[in-house]
């Protein structure tokens, strides 16, 4: 009985490695190839057409779903296990442009083994049930998810005092649409009592957050997350502008 072929796509490269010498050591497996990159694992699956690909959600280039979708667009029968941070969103997008099952990080290396060795069985009933196992885990999305995720997509990180403190005021612009135009005077005592710090040190924070955003240079997934070219090269907004931004995205698509 031939190998499984195995192409592995993650940007964390501890765990790009781990992966790949855990399937490297399964019987009957062979990774074929291993990146961190999406255009070039989009082309390695089109030369090497593995039978099961996993797919990282935050890839360089370009991103999980968009490798799934260029998957999929070429009619490729390869199984795909995307894996991501705990997000509803993420995971319907990842299973509307194809993904066979989302697999929830962090995650053990013996369940992931374990879910490909039971995505490579040749029974039609295994898809069926991924997918199935798959969507019985979706839950309304809470607004902070919503907000995180806008997040992610344009580079502000999770470990910064300014993430909290920015995800706290769109929210509470979504709710009261008013406070955004007193945000000296309004909003910012407001974060800054919720957190118990200064309105000077939330607005710095805030500042900074958008600045690591804008300074990564990834203009074009924070248009492509408004839907339009709203800034051009080192633009950047102020900090009620870009809350007031985000706050009408999700309050124009009913995100409340």
């Amino acid at each position: 009985m031939r190998c499984k072929t195995i192409v592995v796509l993650e940007s964390n490269g501890a765990l790009l490695v781990q992966l790949k010498e855990a399937l490297g050591k399964s019987e009957g497996l062979s990774v074929v190839y291993a990146g961190d990159d999406g255009e070039a694992g989009i082309q390695q699956i089109r030369q090497l057409k593995p039978d099961l690909a996993m797919v990282g959600m935050f890839l360089k280039g370009t991103d999980g779903c968009g490798v799934i979708q260029a998957i999929r667009k070429e009619g490729a029968d390869t199984r795909i296990i995307a894996t991501g941070v705990p997000s509803d969103t993420l995971m319907e997008k990842a299973m509307r442009e194809g993904a066979d099952y989302y697999l929830v990080k962090p995650f053990s290396l013996s369940g992931a083994l374990e879910r490909i060795a039971e995505m490579l069985r040749d029974t039609p009933e295994t898809m069926v049930e991924a997918k199935e196992y798959a969507g019985a885990k979706r839950r309304p999305v809470t607004l902070e998810e919503k907000i995180s995720d806008i997040f992610i997509s344009i580079g502000i990180p999770p470990h910064i005092k300014g993430y909290g403190y920015l995800r706290s005021g769109i929210k509470m612009t979504v709710e009261q649409p008013y406070i955004i135009n007193n945000i000296t005077k309004g909003l910012y005592p407001s974060i800054a009592e919720k957190f118990g710090t200064t309105p000077s040190k939330v607005e710095r924070a805030i500042r900074h957050a958008i600045e690591v955003a804008w300074n990564r240079g990834r203009i074009d997934a924070i248009n492509a997350v408004f839907g339009t070219r709203v800034y051009l090269g080192t633009e950047k907004p102020t900090n009620s502008e870009f809350i007031a931004l985000v706050a009408d995205k999700l309050i124009l698509e009913n995100m409340i």
